[in-house]
């Protein structure tokens, strides 16, 4: 048989009364102990290991593919531009060159 919330004491504070439960780890606490966050109550180890998590989620390096797809797609359309600009300057007459095309 389970005891109530009125007879508990707090898992940190061993002369405080428990105010509430953790849901994550299941320990009661007092009021000090414990606080609100998203809705719910819950302890201040349990919730910097939801911070933690969540940390690691947000910075968890993955292989940049579409970078690396749009650097290689910017080089191929810079060499294409690079190639017909260079043909069409070396087809270009010999006077052009000379200057005496403007005589």
């Amino acid at each position: 048989m389970s005891k109530g919330l009125s007879k508990t004491i707090c898992a940190l504070h061993p002369g405080r009364l428990a105010a509430a439960r953790c849901p994550q780890c299941a320990d009661f606490y007092c009021p000090e102990c414990i606080t609100e966050h998203e809705g719910k109550m819950i302890c201040a180890s349990c919730l910097s290991n939801e911070a933690d998590v969540a940390r690691k989620e947000r910075t968890k390096r993955h292989f940049p593919f579409w970078a690396v797809l749009q650097l290689a797609v910017a080089l191929i359309l810079c060499w294409l531009a690079f190639y017909y600009v260079s043909g069409f300057l070396s087809d270009l007459p010999d006077e052009f060159h000379d200057g005496t095309i403007w005589e």
